[in-house]
């Protein structure tokens, strides 16, 4: 394991509760929907009363649970990587896996800040005009929260990718400059 400076530690530590939070609301919202389906379920089949907008919200809230979690994820390793490749890399030549590291790092924050970019303005647009999912009379509720959860989870995921850049750019520094 590597040593970090202390500051870079203790900044780890608090996007690292921020990120965490994030997850925990990501699986209450999965517990969440998980009852509102059985609830919608029991009723149809029991009561010929289906619950309204069901599938707005399971749909809506599938892509916020995504971008709630994601950045637990990437911080966990959790996303999909070929650590064959890396591993073979690192066996041979340990550095170059480190800038290998980096070069991903660089590579999606650059993919995320372009999903970020272009999310904002739907973010503004779904907020000022108020855009709505469902129909009007039976189940409507406003796509602004969504939006706002998938720009939370982008900076969010921004900032891990930017600390696990600086984390391979620090082990690649000498132990004298850090």
């Amino acid at each position: 394991m590597a040593e970090y400076p202390r500051w870079f530690n203790a900044l780890q530590r608090v996007v690292d509760v921020f990120t965490t939070g994030l997850n925990v609301i990501g699986t209450l919202l999965i517990v969440a929907i998980m009852v509102l389906v059985n609830w919608d379920v029991i009723g149809r089949g029991m009561f010929n009363a289906p619950v309204s907008g069901v599938p707005e919200i399971v749909s809506m809230s599938i892509v916020a649970i995504v971008f709630l979690q994601i950045a637990q994820t990437f911080r966990k390793g959790r996303l999909t990587r070929t650590e064959a490749v890396l591993g073979f890399v690192e066996k041979r030549a340990p550095r170059l896996r480190i800038a290998l590291e980096l070069g991903f790092s660089l590579a999606a924050i650059a993919l995320v800040w372009q999903i970020l970019s272009a999310s904002t303005p739907l973010f503004v647009k779904s907020w000022v005009r108020g855009t709505y999912e469902g129909t009007i009379g039976d189940f409507t509720a406003p796509i602004w929260p969504v939006k706002l959860i998938i720009l939370i989870g982008c900076a969010a995921l921004l900032v891990q990718l930017i600390l696990y850049g600086m984390a391979a750019l620090l082990r690649l520094l000498p132990r004298a400059i850090r």
